[in-house]
């Protein structure tokens, strides 16, 4: 035997040989794309090894890989914060990867801007809201979502009107004249404005607040840019979801009440010269008691419908989803529609070409008839809108009794006038994506928008407010073009513990803008065809146009998880300056470290800390568009022909509003259950954008100058912590919140100079939002008189008088609040689910504008009065201490006049939503024949403590208040299915 052996080792081991060759030999190529399992972003530096082998390759930029395997291996595919997954090949040729994290926030994939990384490995700041965060809140409108879930983002739903837009501010209002707006960019496409989304097409939103993140957008992102990443198709099992939001909103008064017919009455006769009361006060109008709130406001109705498609092959991935959204108004009159729909396609044409056509679509309409809120303020109790036939009262008509100031019933012309407004946009992209060398990727996006509104107002001849003119009608229409691309170099390699990526791009953005208005007078009732008007009365248009231009470069390098370093430089071109300064240049640099990665560190309950840093510049524009320029106005006629005449004076030498951003921030988890966030930053604004006016002697209205700066520093933080970790199954407990504080100031004015902005001012060392007015003292006790301060600046003096005009504006406090943010609390068990979102605003002053009419100690005693708040008094006689003067008609000595009597604390907790859900258990949806079955309810504005008597606090870091329509209280009903 050992002699066959010998004898035939040499053909076993050429078999051997020949074997292997021949199994090295079968490998084929394997390619796929590693992506995150709950965003479907894709994860680059992810490692994927055959199983057993040191064989394997890293993804790239964009999560795809390449790799040699025969049929039979195993790939194991790995990225730190992430479930490894073994994975058989099974002869497949493609296989993509979702990875599933592991319990650990810093492991989560987060879109920075034109690129995206691990958290981990995220050196800027960026806050992340998750897709499942935004479906809470009912409204149409996905800003108003975002509200109290990012630390360091306010943002203000000033009004509770059916599709109106909130503002948002990030990290401070640092430019006086200029854009003060966040740059919104969906799927890499830069937005004019707020986009129009559905909700249901959202898979995260990033909200990037410092220059390293911000940066590499030049000057739109000066404020700020909220980078939205719709959902994408996956391969795999197509799945048809619907979901529906069916429910009541209320008309929200807060702590706001004006008086009913007897406390008005008693009113009246509190004033102290009864001899000036008109002769028709009397008893009897106590025989009248009118609610005009009750009459102006209703139950809303709001219903919002989703249907989504996602599914696709290896080659194809396909995602559509259409919504409708419908409310009425609680204000009766106003109604709100609007259509969506959005369509992301993506199709491998081969292993190394990817197109990915998007489009998007939305359709809004209003009708507007709405009551008037002034009214429900002012009008009197006394005044009723309807005789006793139940027709409709007109004040005007000889012989009508009317006690109200204005002479006006709003019901009367409502009868026939209102307004129409329908609005359609459309966003359409088709990127394209190459890979021109394993590690190397070129990417085109290119999109267009297209936007398109008419409206409409009518006045009737039978209207009071068409008489004058027999009637009037006033159409216009408006459309804006946009055009956007960028075409991009992308590298990203690893080699060994090194992982280097970087972009090279080139950009372009124009923007043009077309619209008239005619209106006619003379017209037959109910015609609403201008050409039928008897007399043109009036014609108006409109365009404009602007471009941006850019170049830049980003780079990303870490070492072995542990160091990381990001640089950018971009240089941007813009139209809307001079020759001389067009274009700007601006860079950002950022350094992080993960110290939970290093050998040295060996905390037990700590799992994750991370150091980072980052300075950078960004430059901002003008809200004009043609500020450089001399401007001559066509609008005035001499001698029957246009004349021209100056407007404004040009600046060749305007420049850049430049901001330098300073930011240090640690990122932590600790017990496996507690994530932690802290930040400073420190963000100086200099060559202020400013409209200087100018005398009208001078011939022109103004022209833009760069006068001065502005610093605003601040910190913020976030917690999130799983109180009680429970499986599928068991009891989980988990809440979250955050808070952001900023501090303003003007650091510098041209030559010194202060600006006096009528109730603010503008001065070298004070916040940009320092009210400017008379300091109210109170009232005076042994006469009931107002009483207000004068000071002298020069020698300190202080003393208080009872003349109005003798009172100095001084300043007074600011409307910047002290801190604001929000929190939440989420409780899961056995399938049912309760979440409760909080937000809130500590300090600031609001200007109750309103009061000066309806707490005016007589000066409008035609106009309804507030019912004094809690803790208010009026005086009455020698030695009370009271809040309100000695009410006479027609006013004490100029009270209501502006001061900072009217000046409140905007302070504000709100309970913004709960909600109580439950998932059918899987047995029963499947007996169905579906796959998901949910339903919810929902509350939104249940709750808000506040000691501000208006009706809604939330008014904005302006502080100016006035009629404003409050947000309203809902309740919704809610089901999800999936099939």
């Amino acid at each position: 035997m050992d002699r066959m052996l010998k004898r035939y080792r040499g053909v076993f081991l050429l078999f051997f040989m020949v074997a292997q060759g021949v199994a090295i030999a079968q490998t084929n190529p394997l390619t796929g794309v590693v992506t995150d399992a709950q965003s479907g972003i894709p994860i680059a530096g992810a490692t994927v090894l055959v199983q057993g082998t040191q064989r394997g390759t890293a993804t790239d930029f964009d999560g795809n890989y390449t790799l040699d395997v025969s049929a039979n291996d195993v790939i194991v595919v790995s990225y730190i914060g992430y479930k490894t997954l073994s994975i058989p090949v099974e002869g497949r040729t493609a296989i993509d990867v979702n990875l599933s994290e592991q319990a650990s926030e810093l492991g989560e994939v987060v879109v920075t801007g034109y690129t995206s990384k691990k958290k981990s490995d995220v050196t800027s700041s960026v806050a992340t809201v998750d897709s499942e965060e935004l479906t809470d809140v009912v409204a149409p409108n996905v800003s108003t979502m975002l509200q109290g879930k990012a630390p360091g983002v306010q943002i203000v739903q000033g009004s509770g009107q059916p599709g109106s837009t909130p503002s948002i501010n990030i990290r401070g209002l640092s430019s006086i004249n200029g854009n003060v707006a966040p740059l919104w960019v969906v799927d890499g496409m830069i937005m004019h404005t707020t986009p129009n989304i559905n909700p249901v097409e959202i898979s995260s939103i990033s909200i990037l607040k410092d220059a390293s993140a911000t940066a590499l957008y030049g000057s739109r992102g000066a404020n700020g840019v909220i980078v939205v990443t719709t959902k994408q198709g996956e391969s795999g099992k197509a799945t048809l979801s619907f979901s529906t939001r069916v429910g009541y909103s209320y008309f929200n008064q807060g702590n706001f009440e004006v008086m009913d017919s007897r406390q008005l009455y008693d009113y009246y006769q509190s004033y102290a010269n009864q001899g000036s009361i008109p002769g028709w006060f009397g008893e009897d109008l106590l025989d009248t008691d009118y609610d005009w709130f009750e009459n102006g406001t209703q139950t809303g109705l709001l219903q919002d419908y989703s249907m989504v498609f996602t599914g696709g092959t290896e080659k194809s991935r396909t995602f559509a989803s259409l919504g409708y959204y419908n409310e009425t108004g609680t204000l009766k009159g106003y109604g709100y529609d609007r259509v969506t729909f959005r369509l992301n396609h993506s199709y491998d044409v081969s292993d190394r070409l990817t197109l990915k056509p998007r489009a998007a679509i939305s359709y809004e309409k209003t009708n507007n008839k709405q009551h008037s809120l002034y009214a429900l303020y002012t009008y009197m109790p006394w005044d009723t809108p309807y005789n006793d036939q139940g027709g409709i009262v007109n004040p005007q008509e000889p012989g009508v009794t009317w006690y109200g100031r204005d002479g006006s019933n709003y019901l009367y012309d409502l009868q026939w006038n209102g307004s129409k407004d329908r609005t359609m946009e459309f966003y359409g992209n088709f990127d394209i994506e190459y890979d021109l060398l394993p590690h190397l990727k070129f990417i085109s996006t290119n999109g267009v928008s297209f936007y398109y509104s008419n409206g409409s107002s009518y006045t009737d001849p039978a209207s009071n407010s068409g008489l004058a003119t027999n009637g009037a009608l006033y159409k216009s229409n408006a459309k804006r073009v946009t055009n956007f691309t960028n075409q991009m170099l992308k590298y990203s390699n690893s080699f060994g513990k090194h992982y280097v990526n970087a972009l090279v791009a080139y950009e372009y953005n124009d923007y043009k803008f077309e619209s008239d208005n005619a209106t006619g007078y003379g017209i037959v009732s109910g015609t609403q065809i201008l050409g039928n008007a008897a007399t043109p009365a009036s014609v108006g248009g409109l365009t404009n146009d602007y471009a941006l231009q850019s170049y830049f470069f980003n780079g990303d390098y870490s070492y072995d998880s542990r160091y990381m370093a990001q640089f950018s430089v971009r240089r941007d071109g813009a139209s809307n300056f001079g020759a001389d300064n067009q274009y700007g240049t601006f860079y950002s640099g950022s350094v992080g470290w993960n110290v939970h990665n290093e050998s040295f560190f060996d905390v037990d309950w700590i799992d994750q800390l991370k150091l980072r840093a980052s300075y950078g510049s960004v430059g901002n524009r003008p809200s004009s568009l043609y500020p450089q320029f001399d401007l001559y106005s066509l609008s005035d006629v001499y001698d029957g022909s246009t004349a021209t005449t100056p407007s404004q004076l040009g600046n060749d030498d305007l420049s850049w509003e430049k901001s330098y951003l300073s930011n240090i921030g640690l990122d932590t988890r600790f017990l496996n259950r507690i994530n932690f966030s802290v930040e400073y930053y420190i963000k100086d604004t200099s060559d202020l954008l400013y409209y200087v006016t100018l005398p009208s002697t001078s011939g022109y209205t103004g022209y833009w100058e760069n006068i001065g700066g502005v610093k605003n520093s601040g910190v913020e933080s976030s917690i999130y912590a799983d109180i009680i970790q429970g499986d599928d199954k068991g009891f989980s407990w988990s809440i979250g919140g955050n808070i952001g504080i900023n501090r303003n100031e003007i650091t510098e004015l041209f030559e010194g100079e202060e600006i006096n902005r009528g109730t603010k001012i503008s001065r070298e060392g004070e916040d940009f939002n320092s009210w400017y007015m008379r300091k109210w003292l109170g009232v005076d006790p042994e006469n009931g008189n107002p009483l207000w301060e004068v000071y002298d600046p020069e020698t300190g003096e202080r003393s208080e008088t009872s003349d109005y005009n003798e009172a100095t504006n001084q300043i007074v406090g600011t409307s910047s609040p002290d801190f604001y943010g929000g929190f939440t609390t989420y409780f899961d068990y056995g399938g049912f689910s309760l979440s409760a979102n909080f937000n809130f605003v500590s300090g600031g002053k609001i200007y109750n504008s309103s009061r000066e009419l309806y707490d005016s100690d007589g000066a409008y005693p035609t106009y309804n009065q507030q019912v004094l708040a809690e803790g208010w008094s009026r005086w009455q006689e020698p030695g009370d201490i009271a809040s309100h003067p000695n009410p006479i008609s027609g006013g004490n000595l100029l009270s209501n006049r502006t001061s900072s009597r009217y000046l409140e604390d905007g302070s504000y907790l709100r309970l913004r939503n709960v909600q109580l859900g439950y998932s059918m258990p899987e047995s029963f949806t499947k007996s169905l024949g579906i796959s998901h079955l949910g339903l919810y309810l929902s509350g939104d504005n249940l709750l808000t403590f506040t000691g501000y008597t208006g009706m809604d606090p939330e008014v904005g870091a302006d502080g100016f208040a006035s009629s404003a329509y409050p947000v309203s209280r809902r309740f919704t009903l809610g089901v999800n299915i999936s099939f």
